[in-house]
């Protein structure tokens, strides 16, 4: 068994090349072979978003704070609260963030395929972002 407890991970920006705004990372966690699994809280201040992006395996969101939005590509920005689990199947094209006006937290959890977790795109522009 393996407990690590909150607050020993020193919070860390979200790197500019992939998310818009201000973005917070806190308690992260990854397991050990042979499982794949990783994840951690993500904060979004208002208008802050991923950006594009697809998961090999999928990606889990539960969110925990806040109001935030999710979009598939092609697909309705659809709103997301505490308590909501989103669930974006593999390879699928994909953003998440906050709202304009309020921020929102999510832990999001995904698997490696040989070491990968994630392939980021392309910034979300404030045009697909503000688009209902």
């Amino acid at each position: 068994m393996k407990i690590t407890r909150n607050g020993t991970n020193p919070s860390r920006p979200g790197p500019a090349e992939y998310f818009t705004g201000t973005v917070r990372f806190d308690t992260p966690f990854e397991t050990e072979a042979p499982a794949r699994v990783s994840g951690l809280t993500v904060t979004f201040e208002p208008g802050a978003r991923t950006a594009w992006h697809t998961h090999p395996y999928g990606q889990t969101l539960i969110v925990t704070a806040g109001v935030g939005w999710a979009c598939t590509e092609g697909g309705t920005r659809e709103e997301i609260r505490p308590g909501d689990v989103v669930w974006f199947s593999p390879d699928t094209r994909h953003w998440h963030g906050a709202t304009d006006q309020t921020a929102m937290t999510h832990i999001a959890i995904a698997e490696a395929r040989d070491g990968s977790r994630v392939t980021w795109e392309e910034h979300v522009s404030d045009e697909d972002y503000l688009r209902g």
